[in-house]
């Protein structure tokens, strides 16, 4: 089976082909069909497809983040998680998961001397962006995949898409293919991806 595919429109929705399962942030799946088109403007009445609401002048440019394009690292005893910050979508899986080992209210924010092996790895593959990677002595850094849906849309934040090819994929640091996040409150200045503005801004998908 082809992989689905993803294509950015100008200033428009993202046009969908091929996805064969997607979800809201309970589970629950919604209706696909084989071409869609989802919104990525923030403002349309049918969310999470298109209405047409970007023509009222949506700009879907993405801005220059080099500077943000920056990977951190933490270690403990032989293992060490790898951080992009403008990968993470503030989806909050690893702090859901171990609020000891990843809290952004502290600094150092991940302290791995709080959990074990399996928990990181646990929230390595948890986590939808692919903004934490991992590896051990003497090993490149590595991402960790899940099953999964292929689109699962979260409450008031992005679109979780797995093993899908995106259009023309604007490369950065510790970015995988295989699990990304896409911006669907029209905020992100890291477009087509999601770099946790709606999560800033306290951005609600029914306001």
């Amino acid at each position: 089976m082809p992989k689905p595919t993803i294509t950015e429109r100008d200033n428009g929705p993202l046009v969908v082909e091929g996805v064969t399962s997607m979800t809201d942030h309970r589970g629950n799946a919604i209706a696909v069909k084989p071409v869609m088109a989802l919104c990525r403007c923030g403002k349309s009445a049918n969310k999470p497809f298109c209405d047409g609401a970007h023509n009222d002048g949506f700009d879907g440019s993405r801005e220059d983040v080099t500077g943000r394009d920056k990977i951190y690292t933490y270690t403990h005893d032989g293992t060490t998680v790898h951080f992009s910050k403008l990968l993470c979508s503030h989806a909050g899986e690893c702090v859901r998961r171990s609020v000891a080992m990843f809290n952004p209210k502290r600094r150092p924010w991940v302290m791995l001397e709080n959990g074990t092996k399996a928990q990181i790895e646990e929230i390595v593959q948890a986590c939808p962006s692919g903004a934490l990677r991992i590896s051990e002595e003497g090993s490149e850094p590595h991402h960790l995949y899940g099953d999964g849906v292929e689109i699962r849309v979260e409450k008031n934040g992005a679109y979780w898409v797995k093993e899908a090819d995106l259009e023309n994929p604007k490369p950065m640091q510790g970015a995988t293919e295989k699990k990304f996040v896409l911006c669907r409150c029209g905020r992100s200045s890291n477009k087509p991806y999601c770099d946790g503005t709606h999560y800033e801004e306290s951005w609600r998908e029914n306001d």
